[in-house]
């Protein structure tokens, strides 16, 4: 990821609020699930856009050397462009 134009990935996430919430991209509306886990070691974003069937997910590990992305079966691109257009959009 390219940090000078994207952020690093912690503020990435921070970005996403706790919980439910929706942010439109590119006019289409998406919603993301963030559930923290074990006292904030963990989290997880679960996104889908509304009205498709398009859903993914990735797990974030907060560790001594910062966070670490497992996206759940797609690319980590996809999660991270995610991150990159939900920040830059309105909530």
């Amino acid at each position: 990821m390219d940090e000078a134009l994207d952020g690093d990935l912690g503020a990435l996430v921070d970005r996403i609020p706790e919980g439910w919430s929706r942010v439109m991209i590119d006019g289409q509306s998406w919603a993301v699930t963030r559930t923290t886990h074990a006292q904030g070691g963990a989290l997880s974003l679960d996104i889908e856009r509304l009205g498709t069937a398009e859903r993914f997910g990735a797990n974030v590990w907060i560790t001594s050397q910062g966070p670490v992305l497992r996206p759940c079966e797609v690319p980590e691109e996809m999660i991270l462009r995610f991150l990159r257009s939900a920040a830059a959009a309105d909530h």
